[in-house]
Order: C-alpha cells, then sequence, then structure tokens
C-alpha cells in the first residue's frame, strides 16, 4: 500500500496529528490493556495520590478483556469492547497524557472535549474479529491487578494492529461524520 498509515507506540505526536477521521491505521509497537474494573482502579489510585502501575504518558489503551491464551498461543481472542463503559474514566487518564485509547462505539462528548484538548485520538477496533487482532499480538504479559482475571492490565507488543481513526485529534468525529455522509448519497 502506497498510502499506508502506520502509528508507532508509545505514540509520535506528529504520527497522530497527521490522523484524521476515517483513516485505516496500523499500529505497531507497545500497549495495554484495560476495561472498566482496571480504569476504576487506576482513578482511584490517583485520588488516593499512590503511583499507577503504568505510566500513561504517550500511551495507547486497549479496551480488551482477553480471553486466556491456547497452548502455543501468545494470547486469545481479543476484540474490543464498547467505550462507553469507560467514558468517566477517560478524561482523567487523558489530562495525564494518555494519547489513544481503542475500543468500539460512540464516546460521551466530556471524552471527545478531552480528546482535543490533549491532542488525542480514539481508534475503533473490528468488532467480532477478536482472532483477527490476537494474530497482531507478538508478546502478551501480566502488568498488574491480576485479581481481575481477564482484565487486568497487560503490556502488548503488537505488530500492524489494523484500526480505523474514530476520533481524531482535532474532534472530527467518525459516528458523526459516517452517518451524514451516507444520507447524502
Amino acid at each position: 500500500m502506497k498510502d499506508k498509515k502506520i502509528l508507532h507506540a508509545p505514540i509520535i505526536a506528529e504520527e497522530l496529528e497527521a490522523l484524521n477521521a476515517g483513516d485505516i491505521v496500523y499500529l505497531s509497537g507497545v500497549i495495554y490493556t484495560g476495561r472498566d474494573a482496571a480504569h476504576k482502579r487506576l482513578v482511584q489510585l490517583l485520588k488516593e495520590n499512590k503511583p499507577l502501575p503504568i505510566n500513561v504518558k504517550d500511551q495507547v489503551i486497549f479496551y480488551v478483556g482477553p480471553c486466556p491464551a491456547k497452548p502455543g498461543q501468545v494470547i486469545g481472542s481479543c476484540g474490543p469492547t464498547s467505550s462507553y463503559r469507560m467514558d468517566a474514566y477517560a478524561p482523567t487518564l487523558l489530562d495525564l497524557g494518555l494519547k489513544v485509547m481503542i475500543g468500539k462505539g460512540p464516546r460521551a462528548q466530556s471524552v471527545v472535549d478531552s480528546i482535543i484538548k490533549n491532542k488525542a485520538a480514539y481508534l475503533a477496533g473490528v468488532g467480532g474479529a477478536g482472532a483477527l487482532t490476537s494474530a497482531c499480538v507478538k508478546k502478551a504479559e501480566l502488568v498488574d491487578f491480576e485479581d481481575l482475571g481477564t482484565e487486568a492490565i497487560y503490556r502488548l507488543e503488537v505488530e500492524e494492529f489494523p484500526l480505523i481513526v474514530a476520533i481524531d485529534t482535532k474532534g472530527n468525529n467518525l459516528y458523526e461524520i459516517g452517518p451524514k455522509k451516507y444520507a447524502q448519497i
């Protein structure tokens, strides 16, 4: 592909800011997993002035609860979960420097506002394609919150993880733009 858009993690600001809502992007590097239970704990640690188990600055959090790996696999099926569950926590983490969230479905306006303020982005994974996504994961290791099982925080090394820019750094929102374009056809 001549115009293949690559994004590296940890995030390089210029790469992220060059993306537009609707772009297909391939993410490579280190990302972290976390769903609502993990997010709740992260925000609680902040309220208690305790350190986080990960430094979120310039990082990516993938909203996923991966299935356990079968023998010979790095990770089991790992498709995105509905992002609205993290909306109450996302602005706090974005203010700490989190740059990319990966999930599926629309986000609250407070999250969109925080994305714009922090020059971050929201990328959508393809729901129902967890087995395909797992092939992009080259290494997975537990970081913290082991008691949460599959919802614990994991460090993943990914190669060419295919995603769609749902909300870009400027706040352009594919969940709004897409239906409007379709309505014009």
